[in-house]
């Protein structure tokens, strides 16, 4: 009796079986994948060579994945300064801040134009996506932001790109290829839309919900020129990227008074810009780094979807 019909799976064909057709593609497959890994890591371990080797000495140039002359006095400049604390905590606020209601609330303006049955869908659909190709320019819409009573407010952060055409019609797309016999179920139960909404919509949408939440998230987190035109004045609603391009730019003067030093220690020892711009990257990084093996699941995490009721 075969496998098949003792109920067993067949067993897989071992590699060494393989034709030299296959051998070759495998082959040539792992070289392409290895030549491909090495292209995307070499700039960033390039730039964390630059960052942990000696400002003056990565003038000279010839540094690649390894730093020449190991130092951390690049990473000393940059978080020796009295603000740079406060700016991250702020940051982090307005990542975390600024995700959950982005995500939230277009969500929920996606569900909405994505039924059939409201009036209005079409005409907000449009709207929202003339706000696209239309823009009145810097300073109507610094104009706006005063009027509304948003400078000098960390809600200026906020409220602007509360809903993203991109992240809307992405959510609505996503929406719009579930199966309507699921959501047909829950009002057959008698859920009306706020629990459709959020005990079947949501927890069936978690994958586009992720990936909008990472676009928010690096956008929240990198943004600096906002804080430049609103709230430049206020030390205590700066952010780390603004902070950081504050620091480039004196880094600029160091470097240029450190020249002038007779004492060749403290010009040997002075930062330059190349050196802070990479450890400004790397600092900048990190969090990105750190948080999306959290959210990577979700992107390739297939979904079965079924309209039959349990």
């Amino acid at each position: 009796m075969t496998n098949l019909a003792a109920g067993t799976a067949p067993k897989k064909l071992s590699r060494r079986n393989a034709s030299i057709g296959d051998r070759i593609f495998d082959t040539l497959n792992i070289t392409f994948l290895c030549l491909l890994m090495l292209v995307t890591l070499y700039p960033f371990l390039n730039t964390l060579a630059l960052s942990l080797n000696r400002a003056m000495d990565s003038i000279r140039g010839g540094i690649y994945i390894w730093p020449r002359d190991l130092s951390l006095e690049n990473y000393k400049y940059v978080f020796n300064q009295s603000t740079i604390f406060h700016a991250t905590l702020i940051s982090i606020l307005r990542l975390i801040v600024g995700s959950v209601t982005t995500v939230f609330c277009s969500a929920m303006v996606a569900y909405t134009i994505s039924r059939q049955d409201f009036v209005l869908r079409k005409f907000i659909t449009i709207a929202f996506v003339l706000t696209a190709y239309i823009n009145p320019g810097l300073i109507p819409n610094y104009l706006n932001i005063r009027d509304l009573g948003l400078v000098d407010s960390f809600w200026v952060y906020i409220w602007p790109g509360l809903i993203g055409v991109f992240n809307l019609i992405l959510i609505r797309s996503f929406i719009d290829g579930l199966p309507e016999s699921i959501l047909e179920s829950g009002r057959i139960d008698g859920a009306g839309d706020f629990r459709t909404f959020f005990n079947i919509v949501l927890p069936l949408c978690l994958p586009v919900l992720a990936t909008v939440a990472l676009f928010t998230a690096v956008y929240q987190w990198n943004s600096w020129f906002d804080v430049f035109l609103y709230n430049s004045s206020n030390i205590n609603l700066s952010t780390l990227q603004y902070e950081l391009q504050k620091i480039l730019q004196n880094s600029s003067a160091a470097s240029s008074a450190a020249s002038a030093f007779s004492n060749p220690d403290a010009a040997a020892n002075a930062v330059t810009p190349l050196a802070v711009r990479a450890t400004m990257t790397i600092v900048a990084s990190v969090p990105m780094i750190v948080m999306y093996p959290f959210l990577q699941k979700y992107f390739v995490k297939g979904m079965t979807l079924g309209g039959v009721k349990g």
